[in-house]
């Protein structure tokens, strides 16, 4: 499967934005997909992830409250709302797939190219 994120830019501390993640294929309704972001010279980290249904979402605990994610399966699709943004936000945002065979929650089988996100103070 092939992942395009987009919707990311540059916007103020306290606005918003909404990152949107397109996939190929006929089977994303059985992805479990996630959003995850990397900022220069640190790790990748988790930013929120959602079930192939759309009902169980999670959210890291820096962003609950702030970030939101949906999907829409009859468009291929998952978004990122992002509200209340913050310098610290700043960051590539990627968007993650995981198949029903992998067996391990914390692992994504496949990856989008990334979409950054700057936001200024």
């Amino acid at each position: 499967v092939q992942l395009q994120a987009s919707g990311g830019g540059l916007v103020q501390a306290g606005g918003c934005l909404r990152l949107s993640c397109a996939a190929s294929g006929r089977t994303f309704s059985t992805y479990t997909m996630g959003w995850f972001r990397q900022a220069p010279g640190k790790e990748r980290d988790f930013v929120a992830s959602i079930s192939r249904n759309g009902i169980t979402t999670y959210a890291a605990d820096s962003m609950k409250g702030r970030f939101t994610i949906s999907r829409d399966n009859a468009k291929n699709s998952v978004y990122l709302q992002m509200s209340s943004l913050k310098p610290e936000d700043t960051a590539v945002y990627y968007c993650a797939a995981r198949t029903i065979l992998q067996a391990d929650p914390g692992k994504y089988d496949y990856w989008g190219q990334g979409t950054q996100v700057t936001v200024s103070s």
